[in-house]
């Protein structure tokens, strides 16, 4: 998949473009993975502020002081951005039944990107199935 994040910091939904991949595979198990050192993906409820929430954490317990990092090219916070994904995997896996992601009512799959420096992300799905 390609994510277009117009050089915005934030969460963006993947949840959508997942489950169609999904549709009608049967059950197993999906991998969902993002290959960039300044992103990670995470399983949380979007839409009821906890997405905000969500990156408001990160802001408070990743520093966003340069001058705390060896890590500096970039935008401000650029070395933050390449310590996220210590605490943000790259990667999730998901369960699938009959073809249908086995989410919780409130839960969706999420990039995270708190990097404002790249505008598009690419985001990898396999799916394993058994």
């Amino acid at each position: 998949m390609t994510i277009e994040t117009g050089r915005r910091r934030g969460t963006f939904d993947l949840t959508g473009e997942i489950a169609a991949f999904v549709a009608g595979r049967g059950d197993g198990l999906l991998s969902v993975f993002v290959p960039h050192a300044t992103a990670g993906v995470a399983i949380l409820e979007t839409g009821a502020g906890s997405d905000s929430d969500f990156m408001d954490m990160l802001d408070r317990t990743v520093a966003r002081d340069d001058g705390l990092y060896r890590h500096r090219h970039g935008s401000a916070g650029h070395g933050a951005d390449h310590v996220i994904p210590g605490i943000v995997a790259p990667s999730v896996t998901v369960p699938v039944l009959g073809g249908k992601l086995a989410l919780g009512t409130w839960q969706s799959i999420v990039l995270v990107d708190p990097n404002q420096d790249n505008a598009v992300r690419r985001v990898r799905l396999s799916f394993l199935g058994g």
